[in-house]
């Protein structure tokens, strides 16, 4: 072995590598994103699982591995060759995870309401190129690990059980808090290194920050309610169905308005019913009950009012999601939104579009598409 690494490194391909190597960081990065890109689809299928849990354990070992490689554990051994690269393999496994998450979480139409966690997400994702220098940081390290470990759980837990509802979400937190805590207590034992580095107190305290923050965002419904996500969402003149397929006729939005499907603005014209279509991701044999929430905002007041609360259950399984629709007739004139959301309150998704009322029918930009 020892051989192959000095013929590699006295080689063309080994010489420009550690030439350029200062470009490791961004390449592993880049690596770690493109591959969950290419690869990665839906959190129930098996490969995905196997992928995920693959990444938290091989991310879990690493972060072992290289806090004890400075205390010299691993000299004269196999693994002290390869202590070098131990802080890339992290950078892999927080940019494979962080971009796994930011993936599933974009599967949401709206994110009006849960934005601020998916930058959160977005930021970690392309803070990682910039962490070589930081990583031996062990709070930043074990801030970032939890910070995932929630994220994973919190998707995991629910597409295993075929179960999701607020009291899941607790259990994942507890279950990701318990192995975060798990895993700093052995390192801390095991390395000298880290005990004269860091205090153990105000790690924790760290930690405990990070999962009340979470659990806050969870309970102002900042946090879509993972693994289900809103695929499709948009305001129709016409939904019906045939041959298990939804035909829906709606006036589509301009080509770069690449975040919404429909026109913002709704032509009606007088006993009109007004649709809204809507495909919900589950994971397989998850059963939801979902409601679609109209609101209409009223500018005498300046708040938005709810007029109704119609409701349908969701079935798990479909990779483009579970479809339906609601509608209602007489709308006033002005800004309405349908917000998406469960049982328990929590936001999927909104389909936000405003009123116009018209004597003659709309044929302007008027498509119709199968789901």
């Amino acid at each position: 072995m020892k051989r192959a690494l000095v013929r590699y490194r006295n080689s063309a391909i080994g010489k420009y590598a550690i030439r350029n190597q200062k470009y490791a960081p961004i390449l592993f990065f880049m690596g770690g994103f493109i591959f969950d890109t290419l690869t990665l689809g839906r959190i129930d299928r098996l490969y995905d699982t196997m992928v995920l849990c693959s990444h938290m354990t091989l991310l879990s070992i690493t972060l072992y591995l290289f806090n004890l490689a400075e205390d010299g554990k691993w000299e004269n051994t196999l693994l002290g060759r390869y202590t070098d690269y131990f802080p890339l393999a992290i950078q892999f496994f927080f940019g494979a995870l962080s971009s796994a998450f930011v993936i599933y979480f974009y599967r949401s139409v709206s994110l009006s309401k849960t934005m601020f966690f998916f930058i959160l997400l977005v930021l970690l994702l392309f803070a990682n190129e910039f962490l070589k220098r930081k990583i031996s940081n062990k709070y930043l390290q074990f801030s970032i690990y939890f910070f995932i470990s929630f994220t994973f759980f919190a998707f995991m837990i629910p597409t295993l059980i075929k179960e999701m509802n607020p009291l899941i979400f607790i259990i994942s937190g507890f279950v990701s808090l318990g192995c975060t805590l798990a895993l700093i207590t052995f390192i801390y034992r095991s390395s000298p290194s880290t005990r004269a580095e860091i205090s153990l107190k105000k790690l924790i305290s760290m930690i405990l920050s990070i999962y009340l923050t979470i659990n806050v965002f969870y309970y102002f419904n900042l946090i879509p309610p993972v693994p289900m996500a809103m695929d499709t969402g948009l305001v129709a003149h016409h939904v019906e169905k045939k041959n298990n397929e939804y035909i829906v006729t709606y006036k589509q939005d301009e080509w770069y308005k690449f975040w919404r499907t429909h026109h913002v603005n709704f032509h009606r014209q007088a006993d009109q019913n007004v649709y809204v279509f809507t495909s919900v991701f589950a994971p397989t044999d998850l059963k939801k009950s979902i409601f679609h929430r109209w609101q209409w905002y009223n500018p005498d007041t300046r708040s938005w009012e709810v007029t109704d609360d119609i409701g349908f259950e969701v079935t798990g399984g479909r990779g483009r999601g579970f479809r339906g629709y609601t509608y209602k007739n007489n709308l006033t004139e002005g800004q309405w939104k349908v917000d998406v959301i469960t049982e328990e309150k929590l936001v999927l998704g909104v389909v936000d579009f405003v009123v116009k009322n018209t004597s003659k029918p709309y044929k302007e930009g008027i498509v119709t598409k199968s789901f």
